[in-house]
């Protein structure tokens, strides 16, 4: 579940878009556990997982990975976002607009819109995955880039039509029903890890009698560290670490979740991210990543990821309900919360009408199989695209008076668009491009570097721009 999305809709009103939140409004630990839960023990854990195996991952690299990684994401939002979340208590739009300017914080919602719309694409096609095991109709395997039958497309149409029409409508209801749906799908998912641990234990005929045994099972049988699938990444220890780490660099060190923690009475309510990283993000990995690798067992051939027919081999009926809700549940608030965004592009525009163009949009998206097959890539370019925001926001409010600038210098000066902050994103973005492209660094391991880049691009640029452009300048 989007949990900005859900932290406002708890708010008496679900206003204070442009104000600080008052303490009334101020909401308790508890609050945060459930939000992070439902929101990352979703339709994606069963494309992410199964990849982790497709990248040919050991046991080891996999499991610790997935535990140093999980933990410095914890520590991200509990050292960088929520401390800045409840000192100012904004949204990430409004501490952008006073930043950056109007201009800038459009161009930074078109930016991600579009990614909500591929990432919302992606849920659909999880979704869909579950239509093709009772319709029978040829689906993507693991390769694929376009639709590969008449069945698919139409499958993707309607439940993607579908999750449109319902997202338009409103957002409530999509909360409510998540609510309900989120605590049974940590328990299905629990379900898939037990059930896929059986069925390699009864197809192999190892007995185990002890850890060292489900140790041996482990990595020798589901992650074996072997070859990774054609057209993968070999995956080691530090992809697993800085994959779990930045898969939700947006929401942490990008910031966006200074909207959820704005409503948090204290900043370390932000270790409720913990419930959702080891929940979805360790445990749900790892019991899809089961699902998969027996799969590759029964046939090594058959390497297509498929959260549909991998749920009903485990668990029957449950398991693609579950595949259907986890999908729908996600992309419901996804696809809503990218409407928002293109809204702020046409203001005049209804909400409801942006929202079914924009879940056309994304349901066209879910047609190629490309997205969700290469998802492991796609969360990581997403977090890169939009993490220099985060560092200027950082810089803004902990470093910049240090060096004698403004904080805040778009409402200051009366600027509707900053070039030190847009610049420094732009730079940014071309020196990680550079970076993957003629450096051969991997897509992976190039964002904490671009940190530090858009942080000390920000800092010098305005020491120049500010001086040029006073105060009391006119608007731009």
């Amino acid at each position: 579940m989007d949990s900005e999305q859900q932290a406002q809709t708890t708010a008496p009103s679900g206003e204070f878009e442009r104000e600080p939140v008052p303490k009334s409004a101020l909401l308790g630990f508890k609050s945060f556990v459930g939000m992070y839960a439902g929101e990352h023990c979703a339709g994606t854990e069963l494309t992410l997982g199964p990849l982790f195996v497709a990248a040919g991952v050991g046991a080891f690299d996999l499991i610790v990975g997935l535990l140093v990684g999980n933990a410095l994401a914890v520590l991200s939002w509990m050292l960088m976002c929520a401390p800045i979340a409840t000192r100012a208590r904004l949204t990430l739009y409004f501490q952008l607009e006073k930043i950056c300017g109007r201009k800038l914080v459009v161009l930074y919602n078109l930016a991600n819109g579009v990614m909500f719309c591929f990432l919302a694409g992606a849920m659909v096609t999880v979704s869909a995955t579950a239509v093709g095991v009772y319709l029978k109709f040829p689906m993507p395997e693991l390769t694929d880039i376009f639709p590969n039958s008449v069945g698919w497309v139409l499958a993707v149409a309607v439940v993607g039509g579908l999750i449109a029409v319902v997202a338009a409508y409103g957002y409530q209801t999509v909360a409510r029903f998540a609510n309900v749906a989120a605590p049974w799908m940590v328990l299905v998912f629990l379900a898939f890890g037990l059930v896929g641990l059986r069925q390699f234990i009864d197809a192999t005929g190892i007995e185990i009698k002890s850890a060292g045994d489900l140790w041996h099972l482990a990595s020798t049988q589901m992650w074996d560290g072997g070859d990774p699938q054609p057209g993968k990444v070999k995956f080691t220890f530090w992809h697993v670490m800085f994959f779990a780490w930045f898969c939700n660099m947006a929401m942490h060190i990008g910031m966006s979740d200074l909207s959820v923690f704005r409503f948090a009475r204290k900043s370390w309510y932000a270790v409720a991210s913990a419930a959702g990283m080891y929940v979805g993000h360790f445990m749900a990995w790892i019991s899809a990543s089961i699902l998969y690798a027996y799969q590759l067992h029964l046939d090594p051939t058959d390497n297509a990821v498929l959260p549909g027919p991998l749920a009903y081999r485990a668990a029957g009926v449950a398991g693609l309900i579950c595949v259907v809700i986890a999908g729908w549940t996600t992309a419901n608030p996804t696809i809503y919360r990218a409407g928002l965004a293109f809204q702020a592009l046409t203001p005049k525009t209804s909400r409801f009408k942006v929202t079914l163009i924009t879940g056309a949009i994304a349901t066209v998206a879910g047609m190629f199989p490309a997205i969700a097959m290469k998802l492991l890539e796609f969360v990581a370019l997403y977090g890169l695209i939009l993490m220099p925001m985060g560092a200027v926001i950082f810089v803004d409010f902990w470093l910049i008076r240090r060096f004698g600038l403004e904080s805040s210098y778009a409402e200051k000066s009366g600027r509707l668009f900053n070039w030190a902050a847009g610049a420094a994103w732009g730079v940014t973005l071309v020196t990680a491009y550079l970076l993957v492209k003629y450096a051969r660094i991997q897509i992976y391991f190039v964002s904490l570097p671009g940190w530090f880049v858009a942080a000390i691009l920000y800092i010098v640029l305005s020491k120049y721009y500010q001086k040029k452009v006073r105060p009391t300048a006119a608007k731009a």
